[in-house]
């Protein structure tokens, strides 16, 4: 992991949003949200981190559900104010056992 972070925009709250990615498939798995401590604990670690909207806490994806998420790179857009994680998954994203959060489709 890098050395030194890039200049990245966080919004009014601290926070950027983060798409974690599957790194050899490509599946969007996730979004969840990384202040600049959880990116900071993301590269430091090479597992993902995360701060929790609803409990107000830094959360590490898989700590208690074993679902534990590699860190294979990360990337930030045009802009800076997005960051795509490709990691590699231990196991499902969701908390309710899917692969991904995004199991669902509106028809």
């Amino acid at each position: 992991m890098p050395e030194t972070l890039p200049e990245i925009k966080y919004d009014s709250r601290g926070l950027v949003p983060a798409i974690v990615q599957q790194f050899d498939t490509g599946e969007v798995l996730m979004l969840a949200y990384m202040n600049a401590e959880s990116l900071k604990l993301t590269c430091e670690t090479g597992l993902t981190w995360f701060w929790s909207r609803s409990r107000q806490e830094l959360w590490n994806k898989g700590a208690t559900s074993g679902n534990i998420q590699h860190v294979k790179e990360i990337r930030y857009d045009c802009d800076a104010d997005t960051l795509l994680v490709g990691v590699d998954a231990e196991g499902p994203a969701c908390h309710t056992g899917h692969t991904t959060c995004f199991y669902r489709t509106i028809e």
